[in-house]
């Protein structure tokens, strides 16, 4: 399928799936206060708007919660995800039923929130290596079931995409390795398994570096090394295969790291740590 295809990095069932799942944990039997203070036939007009300065992401995965409840609801799209919006900046425009666009409203907030939230700050990082040949990845330390739409959030922010499961490539941590009995074996019985995948090996010191690499690693992960030590990786490594430095990275210590030569650089409280995002529905009844 192509990417084209999808909304927020769901498919159409997904995307169905998904929606029925949020609404039905926010609805239960149904918005008993809508139903019991709002007249049925009484319509709204609103506007979604930023109340911070924000990189836009999920609002078609928004509008598919009030479209779910009221497949007749009028929707003008004001901004594209990736849009850098200003505080006030107005999103979208609805209007209809005012029982089911209250009854949509917050799983469609919270999902918009949480993914511009994300998106947003992984920019802040995005902009903090500009200049350098560094690129940012993303990590699997998401929020449980939600690893597709929080990874797309943190593409739209501008980071690129890594391993989306565990069957997306081989990376061999310090467990694997005491599992295994030591980086070379660990590395050998990889590459012995043909898979086609390439084999990244997570390193802390230097001198594992070549072991690592004498046995047949495609790419390395320095873990929690130093700017010190990571410029001594580089060095080590000669371009032999791409590095990634991980660990503990944060927004003031991103571009010291992407300055030491290294080609990549992973943050995984980009999706983990993200706030949400302020952003606020104001409506008015219609005529």
């Amino acid at each position: 399928m192509r990417e084209s295809d999808l909304i927020a990095g769901l498919d159409q069932q997904q995307l169905d799936n998904f929606v029925d799942y949020v609404l039905s944990e926010d609805l239960g039997s149904g918005d008993v206060t809508s139903r019991v203070s709002v007249p049925a036939s009484a319509r709204f007009s609103a506007v979604l708007a930023a109340r911070q300065p924000i990189v836009v992401a999920g609002l078609q995965l928004a509008a598919a919660f009030f479209r779910k409840l009221n497949p007749e609801v009028a929707i003008e799209f004001l901004v594209q995800d990736g849009d850098n919006v200003a505080a006030g900046q107005p999103l979208l425009r609805i209007a209809g039923s005012a029982q089911l666009m209250l009854a949509a409203e917050r799983s469609a907030l919270n999902t918009l929130q949480h993914l511009t939230g994300i998106a947003t700050v992984t920019r802040s990082y995005v902009e903090a290596i500009a200049g350098t040949d560094c690129v940012l990845l993303d990590t699997r330390k998401t929020i449980p079931g939600l690893r597709a739409i929080e990874k797309y959030a943190a593409k739209v922010g501008g980071a690129r995409n890594h391993r989306m499961r565990l069957d997306d490539g081989i990376l061999i941590k310090d467990n694997h390795i005491a599992a295994a009995g030591s980086i070379v074996e660990a590395v050998k019985a990889a590459k012995a398994a043909n898979t086609g995948l390439e084999v990244q090996v997570e390193v802390d010191g230097i001198e594992q570096i070549e072991p690592a690499l004498t046995a047949g690693a495609d790419r390395l992960l320095c873990d929690n090394m130093s700017p010190a030590k990571l410029k001594g990786a580089v060095a080590l490594v000669g371009g032999r295969v791409p590095i990634e430095a991980s660990g503990g990275v944060r927004l003031d210590t991103i571009r010291e790291i992407a300055s030491t030569g290294v080609d990549f650089v992973s943050v995984g409280r980009i999706t983990q740590s993200a706030p949400a995002a302020d952003i606020g529905l104001d409506y008015a009844l219609s005529s």
